[in-house]
C-alpha cells in the first residue's frame, strides 16, 4: 500500500486540544503544519477537508524504539506491512524495528531491505535497529560503521533477546558507535545469572509455581556495568526494558553523575505484575519478565519524573505454534503497538502521574531524540511535519485481539477494559488509521 503518489488534500483540524493544554485549530498543507490557532481558518484554501477534533487530544505522532516485525525470516508472526497497520491504529508514526531477523539485521544490505519494506506498506516509517554483534552472537562486532552510512542510517544498535554480556566488546561497540552518534541499546540480563530457561521473577512466586527464576540483580548488573563503561567512553548508552526498581536507582544516579544514559520501559511492566503467572497462561511470559508490584511502581514513578526517558512496546508477535505450549517451553513476548498509547494513559494520565504532555515527551520527543529521528517527534508548531496523533481521552474500550491488525494474538490484554482511544494517526499529512481502521480497508469506505 504505498500512497506517495496520490495528492494529499489540505486539512483542518478544529477544535483539537494541543497536548491538553488548550484548544486550537491547526491547518495541514503539503505534509506539514501550515498554521495553527486563529491563522489556521483563514489560510485554509477552498479545497481543504475539514476534520472536527471537538473533544479530542491532539499529540506529535507517537514513536516506538523497540517492536520486533519478525521480516524477513517469520512472516507467520508478522511482516513489516501487518506491523506498520497495527503501528498506525495505536498512533505511531515511526517505529524501530529489532534485527532479531532471519536473517540478522547486521549488514548494511538486510537493513536496506527493511528500510525499504516500511517505505513500500506506507503506514509509519519503519528505521531498522541494527545488531551489534553478527549473527547475534556475541562474538564478534556486526558491520555498525555500513549500516551507519547506508541507505538506512542506522543509529540505533542492540542484540535485543540477547544481552552483550562482553564488557570488552560492549566497550568497543560505545567506542565504534560514538563517531557517528549511535547508541547501544542493550537488553541487560546477565546470562550467568538468569540463563535462557529463566522464566519467572525469582521469588516466592517462581519457587511455588516451580518455574525457572530470574532475579533482578540480573538485569541490575548489567545496567550498572553499561553506565560505567558509557561513562569511561563518553558514549551513549541506552537501557531496553527496564523492569526492577533496582535497575531505576542505578540510573537514576547515572543520570545525576552526567552520563550519557537513557531508558524505556514497557507498557506491560507499567501496568501487568507476575501475579498473572500463577494460571501459566503463556501469553504473560516475557523477557525481562513480569515484576512484583512493588518493581511497576517504582517504574511508574521513574517515568514520572523523568528518570525513565521513554515507553518502549517491545511488540513481539509469535506464531500459535510458537506460544502456545506449557510456559516454560513458549516463546517470550506479547504484542503492544495498538493499545500502547491507552495503557499508558489509563495507568499513567488517569492516575495523575502525567499530563497529556508529558505523553507527549515519552512517547514521541524523547524516543525520537534518542533514536535521532530529525523529522519525528517535534511540537506541533508551524513548519513541522504534520506526523499527528488524534486521541479520545474519556474513550473506554475492551481489548478484542481478534481485531488487531497483527497477525499474531498473544495479547495480554485481550478482555481488559482501557481508557483513552487513538482516534486518528496522520503521517506527513495523510491519514493512514481512524478509529481501528487502516487506509486501503474495504470497511473504510470515506473515513480516508
Amino acid at each position: 500500500m504505498t500512497q506517495s503518489n496520490q495528492p494529499i488534500p489540505p486539512v483542518l483540524i478544529q477544535g483539537a486540544d494541543l497536548l491538553g493544554e488548550g484548544v486550537q485549530d491547526v491547518l495541514v498543507r503539503d505534509g506539514r503544519i501550515a498554521a495553527v490557532g486563529s491563522d489556521a481558518s483563514g489560510d485554509a484554501p477552498e479545497s481543504t477537508q475539514r476534520l472536527s477534533a471537538d473533544g479530542l487530544v491532539l499529540l506529535p505522532g507517537l514513536v516506538d524504539l523497540h517492536t520486533h516485525l519478525r521480516e524477513p525470516g517469520r512472516e507467520d508472526a508478522e511482516t513489516v506491512e501487518t506491523g506498520s497497520q497495527a503501528a498506525a491504529v495505536g498512533g505511531f508514526t515511526a517505529i524501530l524495528a529489532m534485527a532479531n531477523t532471519s536473517p540478522v539485521t547486521d549488514t548494511s544490505e538486510v537493513a536496506e531491505t527493511v528500510l525499504d519494506l516500511g517505505r513500500r506498506a506506507g503506514y509509519v516509517d519503519v528505521h531498522p535497529v541494527g545488531a551489534v554483534t553478527k549473527g547475534l552472537a556475541g562474538e564478534e562486532l556486526a558491520e555498525l560503521g555500513l549500516m551507519a552510512r547506508s541507505r538506512a542510517r542506522v543509529r540505533v544498535f542492540s542484540d535485543d533477546g540477547k544481552c552483550v554480556h562482553d564488557a570488552r566488546l560492549m566497550r568497543r561497540a560505545l567506542e565504534y558507535v560514538k563517531a557517528f552518534d549511535g547508541v547501544i541499546s542493550q537488553h541487560s540480563q546477565d546470562p550467568r545469572l538468569a540463563d535462557g530457561t529463566a522464566c519467572c521473577h525469582e521469588g516466592e512466586l517462581s519457587g511455588r509455581l516451580g518455574l525457572p527464576g530470574w532475579p533482578s540483580v540480573a538485569e541490575e548488573t548489567i545496567v550498572a556495568r553499561d553506565v560505567m563503561l558509557a561513562r569511561h567512553t563518553g558514549s551513549r548508552v541506552h537501557v531496553a526494558h527496564v523492569s526492577t526498581a533496582g535497575s531505576v536507582e542505578v540510573i537514576r544516579w547515572a543520570k545525576a553523575q552526567g552520563i550519557d544514559v537513557t531508558a524505556e520501559v514497557t507498557p506491560h511492566h507499567l501496568m501487568l505484575t507476575q501475579d498473572l503467572l500463577t494460571g501459566y497462561d503463556p501469553t504473560y511470559k516475557v523477557n525481562p519478565p513480569l515484576r512484583p508490584g512493588e518493581d511497576a511502581q517504582a517504574l511508574r514513578e521513574a517515568l514520572a519524573d523523568g528518570t525513565i526517558d521513554a515507553v518502549a512496546t517491545d511488540h513481539a508477535p509469535h506464531a500459535r505454534q510458537d506460544k502456545e505450549h506449557a510456559f516454560t517451553d513458549a516463546a517470550f513476548g506479547m504484542l503492544g503497538l495498538e493499545t500502547a498509547l491507552p495503557v499508558v494513559s489509563t495507568v499513567m494520565v488517569r492516575e495523575g502521574l502525567l499530563t497529556w504532555a508529558d505523553v507527549a515527551r515519552v512517547m514521541s520527543s524523547a524516543p525520537a531524540r534518542i533514536a535521532r529521528l530529525d523529522d519525528q517527534g517535534q511540537g506541533i508548531t508551524a513548519g513541522a511535519p504534520a506526523n499527528l496523533t488524534l486521541v479520545d481521552p474519556d474513550r473506554a474500550q475492551t481489548v478484542d485481539r481478534t481485531l488487531s491488525k497483527s497477525l499474531s494474538r498473544n495479547n495480554p490484554w485481550h478482555g481488559l477494559e482501557l481508557t483513552g482511544a487513538v482516534h486518528l494517526t496522520m503521517l506527513r499529512g495523510r491519514v493512514t488509521a481512524r478509529e481501528g481502521l487502516v487506509w486501503g480497508d474495504d470497511a473504510a469506505g470515506e473515513e480516508f
